[in-house]
């Protein structure tokens, strides 16, 4: 029976999906007169509002990870619409061919230059062990090129022929990335660089003759080199003190000089700069901007940039012609641009997607200046006018600092204490933005409403307020969500009883941190694939991340601090109830952290409902594990906080 629900559910999702792709000319959708009934339907369907349960929420699609063949003609792109993520092109009928049915589904996925063949990077059951195989982007064909399940691969860049590869990968030691070059005929690899450390290669000069790559130190810190292929010479291009950061980096057309970000400068921002390889100095393009700058990519030919500012967690499309200098038009849509590709033609793609709209993806043509929706992922029935926008606030810290934050309140509020939900992000260097949230629409929906706060420590403010939480600052950010909730209360939003708060990975043990050193604030709790313990999270944790994390929260050598932060050392004080949810297969926060805590809290009698998934890794990624999930998450919440 349980393989044949599991059927139901591919089918169902399979069909709905397909349902929703559209074929021929696409345009944008208008939503407003879309939902203008041409008869009255209430005897069919009721009148009313129509509130669809959580499962239904979240079978609403999505699309992601576009692609373009270099001549702009052949689109490609990911959904997860048949419960994984799998790798699709467009036909020229506008039909979504399926190119991979891994169980697992795909990881990534890396277009060759001419689009005949990909890369894909496949692990099993979540474990982000990575695995190579060549697809044949027209039939779907796969060759397995690799079948190491201890070994991952990854940053895969093709050579100008097509038929080599360069990747990196821990093969020597299960520790270290080190860089090689693969045959993708014979399947042999080369190593061309041994190096020390989490490597990655990252841009190849347009006359194939160098190599960019990268060594990662934190995620506040890197460092780029320069190596040649002829002489098999590394240059260091980045000697610096302290910690900088270089990111979104690619060769210009002549090969001498780099295009980047970095923010190495007086905001502290990630900034587009150019680097003159032969002087090593950087200048930076918009120099006086105030936001952080991502997403940089560039034509083909190297000719146009398009780049994404993060404003206030909103994602703001840029595009520019680098011979000239000038802007160049872009669409007028309000939300979160991601992922720009860029053809050779003046056509480029993107996804979008914005609180009341799910990530699709576009084309734009900016000679033109002509606007196209290429994929229009399901609303599993649902009527998209019932969905609300977020309000961005800042409230106070203890200290007096300014927290930003989203407040989501439903459709209907009218004032008056509601129940709420503090939604702490992960990272630690992460960032709430406004995506479209299924489940946070859910919520609103049926009453409750929830504080998504960019506490200390975020990312899209700046190096000071990333760095505010390091090491010995950790309590800092965890004090910033008891301001979020005195906020709330303050302002009779919620009041005592009416408090949950929740998190993945990071934003798991900042709720293990809240509902230990404020046990009496919150009422509800969910913690996912969340640390507990530092000193056995390090411990533990995949080798090669090890030193990553260690910058972060601190060295495995002070182990009194480490406990100092650990939930785990402060079980006896939680009185809040606790969902612990986590994947068998986590190879960043493993599975030993939920066990440990669910084991503390019941042997005190307390109230812990643990769901552990035997096939899931960091997150919960399969389309009937999060039904299993959300379902028991929001139940869990209804439960406590109402």
């Amino acid at each position: 029976m349980k393989n044949l629900s599991f059927l139901k559910t591919f089918v169902i999702s399979l069909t709905i999906a397909v349902l929703s792709l559209g074929c021929g000319d696409f345009k944008e959708v208008d939503y407003s007169e879309e939902n203008k009934s041409s008869s009255d339907l209430s005897a069919f369907f009721g009148s009313g509002q129509y509130i669809p349960d959580i499962e239904t929420f979240m079978q609403v699609g999505w699309t992601g990870s576009p692609d373009l063949s270099n001549d702009g003609k052949t689109v490609f792109f990911t959904t997860g619409f048949t419960g994984v993520t799998q790798l699709y092109r467009l036909t020229k009928e506008g039909w979504p061919y399926q190119l991979t049915t891994y169980a697992d589904g795909i990881d990534w996925y890396v277009l060759s230059h001419s689009g005949e063949m990909a890369i894909i990077g496949a692990s099993i059951g979540g474990s982000e062990q990575s695995q190579l195989h060549l697809i044949n982007t027209r039939t779907g064909q796969a060759r397995q090129l690799t079948d190491t399940p201890k070994i991952q691969y990854g940053s895969v860049i093709w050579d100008k022929d097509d038929k080599v590869i360069y990747t990196r990968s821990n093969m020597a030691n299960l520790k270290d990335f080190k860089l090689y070059r693969m045959d993708i005929v014979t399947a042999e690899f080369e190593l061309l660089v041994d190096v020390v450390g989490y490597h990655g290669w990252a841009d190849l000069s347009l006359d194939g003759s160098k190599l960019l790559y990268y060594r990662f130190d934190s995620n506040v810190n890197d460092d780029l080199f320069l190596y040649d292929l002829a002489t098999g010479e590394t240059e260091h291009l980045t000697e610096h003190e302290g910690e900088i950061l270089y990111d979104n980096f690619q060769f210009s057309g002549d090969g001498q000089s780099l295009y980047l970000t970095c923010n190495d400068n007086d905001q502290g921002i990630n900034l587009r700069a150019k680097m003159d390889l032969a002087t090593k100095e950087i200048t930076y393009l918009d120099a006086e901007a105030k936001w952080n700058v991502e997403g940089i990519t560039m034509s083909p030919d190297r000719k146009v940039m398009a780049w994404i500012i993060n404003e206030e967690g909103y994602g703001r499309l840029k595009l520019a012609n680098l011979e000239s200098g000038q802007s160049l038009p872009t669409p007028k849509m309000d939300g979160i641009f991601a992922a720009p590709i860029l053809s050779e033609s003046s056509r480029m793609l993107f996804t979008f997607n914005n609180p009341t709209q799910t990530s699709d993806v576009w084309s734009w043509d900016w000679s033109k200046q002509t606007l196209e929706q290429l994929t229009f992922s399901t609303y599993a029935g649902i009527d998209r006018s019932i969905f609300t926008e977020p309000k961005l606030i800042k409230y106070k810290a203890s200290d007096g600092m300014e927290i930003p934050a989203f407040l989501y309140l439903p459709a209907d509020y009218e004032g008056g204490p509601i129940p709420f939900i503090l939604d702490i992000h992960g990272g630690p260097e992460g960032q709430f933005r406004p995506y479209f949230n299924r489940h946070f629409q859910y919520l609103m929906l049926n009453g409750f409403g929830l504080l998504a706060p960019n506490v200390r420590g975020s990312d899209g403010y700046g190096k000071d307020y990333l760095n505010m939480d390091n090491y010995k600052n950790r309590l800092k950010s965890v004090a910033d969500m008891k301001a979020g909730a005195d906020y709330l209360i303050a302002s009779g939003y919620s009041e005592a009883g009416k408090i949950g708060v929740k998190g993945g990975s990071y934003g798991g043990y900042m709720t293990m941190a809240a509902i230990t050193e404020y046990p009496d604030l919150f009422s509800a709790a969910c913690n996912s694939v969340g640390i507990v313990n530092f000193v056995s999270f390090l411990e533990n944790t995949s080798s090669y991340r090890r030193a990553l994390r260690e910058s972060e929260y601190g060295p495995l050598t002070d182990k009194p601090f480490l406990k100092s932060i650990s939930p785990i050392h402060k079980a006896n004080l939680i009185k809040t109830p606790l969902m612990v949810v986590h994947g068998e297969n986590d190879p960043r926060v493993p599975v030993d952290e939920a066990r440990q805590i669910i084991a503390a809290i019941k042997k005190r009698g307390g109230v812990v409902e643990p769901l552990i998934f035997a096939d899931e890794g960091h997150g919960i990624g399969k389309l009937s594990n999060r039904l299993i999930f959300y379902r028991r998450m929001v139940e869990f919440f209804k439960t406590h906080l109402k």
